[in-house]
């Protein structure tokens, strides 16, 4: 059995999440093989991939922070807000001052209320909402509070109607980068779109870590199930009486370390479960040994 862990890979452009793991089922040997965060063919950067038993950490794992570095494109529009769909509009750019562009992504900045790109994942009605679109279907897709804890400019680049606006971007799960440069470019009265993303961070875990496919097919590194959870959760350590209590997916007191996910660890160092705290008790999200 392959060993149970993550994959930090470092995506290709051109390539879907989906694709990476068929890729990486091959490298490492089994067929349980999932990942957290799905990145667009177009964007690039960490894609977390679980292996055995660390697929079972995905869905925490999904839901944490993620940074990006983006290339909004200003006074053009698409169906898909990114350069892989149909121009929708053009607008000349050339008379949007850098003040503005900055007001515009402070005003997306916090928490704020987002619709996502029509071609998304975003199910309506039991079907994708990219599905509907690609049919011809017009789709109303309600807005969704997420948190862009940073949306900072770095570079501002001018040709003659358009501008490119570089940027970094840390946000919440579930923010569409593609919809802050639709929304940056209709505040702006030009539209926009994105051209370029790169995924940076997801949770703990960095470009540092990733690894080509290339590099994978050389050697198939997989950060240890042990080793992840405690790089991306609050750890706690228990003595071997509260890990046969753990092992038998039963509670224990909390320890005040936050609601969870946890990482609750043996007395010999190794993964019990993912725990969360309700109220005064510890509750097992997911056990990882047998008892």
């Amino acid at each position: 059995m392959a060993e149970s862990g993550l994959i930090i890979v470092d995506k290709p452009a051109g390539w879907t999440s989906h694709d990476v793991v068929a890729r990486l089922r091959r490298l490492a040997g089994t067929r349980r093989v999932g990942h957290a965060g799905t990145l667009d063919p177009m964007a690039t950067g960490v894609l977390v991939v679980g292996v055995e038993k660390a697929t079972r950490l995905l869905g925490h794992l999904a839901l944490t922070e993620k940074v990006y570095e983006a290339t909004i494109r200003l006074g053009v529009g698409t169906n898909t807000d990114d350069a892989e769909g149909e121009v929708t509009a053009t607008a000349s750019a050339a008379d949007v001052a850098e003040e503005a562009i900055r007001a515009g992504v402070a005003a997306l900045t916090g928490e704020i209320m987002q619709i996502p790109p029509q071609v998304s994942a975003i199910k309506v009605d039991g079907k994708r909402a990219y599905k509907l679109a690609r049919a011809g279907e017009g789709v109303e897709l309600a807005a969704r509070p997420v948190t862009v804890h940073e949306f900072a400019v770095t570079e501002v680049r001018r040709q003659p109607d358009v501008v490119d606006v570089d940027a970094t971007v840390r946000c919440s799960s579930g923010t569409y980068i593609r919809a802050l440069a639709r929304d940056l470019g209709g505040a702006l009265g030009v539209g926009g779109h994105l051209t370029a993303l790169r995924r940076t961070r997801v949770g703990p875990y960095g470009l540092d870590q990733a690894r080509t496919l290339d590099q994978l097919a050389e050697k198939c590194e997989i950060l240890p199930i042990g080793e992840a959870v405690a790089a991306a959760f609050p750890r706690r350590d228990v003595s071997l009486e509260e890990a046969r209590v753990v092992m038998h997916g039963g509670r224990l007191p909390a320890a005040g370390l936050g609601k969870g996910p946890i990482g609750m660890f043996g007395p010999d160092g190794e993964l019990l479960a993912l725990v969360e705290e309700q109220g005064r008790m510890a509750k097992p999200l997911a056990v990882f040994v047998s008892a």
